[in-house]
């Protein structure tokens, strides 16, 4: 665990975020896989692995609560780059219990009603495409929230038993901003909306000025309570 942690921590060090993906691709070939939701940051990594033609795989975890915007950028990027994006959906017999039970919208009711719809639509997809990989690229950034400031850009995940790597991790908004602006990079217009963070639409709202980076997820529980679990270690 930690041998591999160091191994890959030496890898990138000092490298450019294309760079470093550039190593690990070599030294993880057929083990190397990119989670993207399409927001901002995930569309800047993604144009990194597509451009550079890097032996990446890239998949989404298709909710089946996501925004239109979001379904409008996915189809932008496959038409931008001509490369294949997965889709990992929830469990059918899962989503059907989960409704036929509580009803559509459960996850408004209590932090449990709502970890347990986070835990069908994207934890248990999440596992089936982490399933064979050992290193997991993600587009985490420390100033997203004060849970992942204290996070490193390399890291053990022990629940899914693999490397997890957040290239850009020291970037700022302003620099994401910027590189996907200059490279004429697709992406959501919600972000031109004041949405920062995206995710289901029902669970998703725009933010306003000062507000924390992920106050409009999960807007109506407290906010040490949020996150999903995708990325607890």
């Amino acid at each position: 665990m930690n041998t591999l942690v160091n191994e890959v921590t030496g890898l990138i060090k000092d490298r450019q975020p294309e760079e470093a993906l550039a190593q690990l691709a070599a030294r993880f070939p057929g083990e190397l896989v990119f989670s993207t939701s399409f927001g901002l940051e995930d569309q800047l990594i993604t144009h990194l692995i597509f451009e550079n033609n890097l032996p990446i795989r890239v998949f989404t975890l298709e909710t089946g609560r996501l925004f239109q915007e979001t379904y409008y950028t996915w189809n932008r990027t496959l038409e931008r780059y001509q490369k294949e994006i997965e889709a990992y959906f929830p469990d059918t017999h899962a989503v059907q219990q989960l409704i036929t039970q509580k009803g559509p919208s459960s996850f408004y009711d209590s932090v449990e009603n709502r970890k347990e719809c986070c835990r069908i639509r994207k934890i248990e997809p999440l596992q089936r495409a982490l399933a064979g990989a050992a290193c997991w690229i993600t587009g985490i950034r420390a100033d997203q929230s004060d849970n992942r400031q204290g996070m490193t850009d390399v890291e053990w995940d022990g629940t899914n038993g693999l490397v997890k790597f957040h290239p850009i991790y020291h970037w700022t908004l302003d620099e994401v901003k910027r590189f996907v602006k200059a490279n004429n990079i697709p992406y959501n217009p919600l972000h031109d909306k004041g949405f920062p963070s995206i995710g289901c639409a029902p669970c998703t709202r725009a933010v306003q000025e000062g507000e924390d980076f992920r106050a409009g997820r999960w807007w109506w529980e407290d906010q040490s309570k949020k996150e999903c679990g995708l990325h607890a270690t």
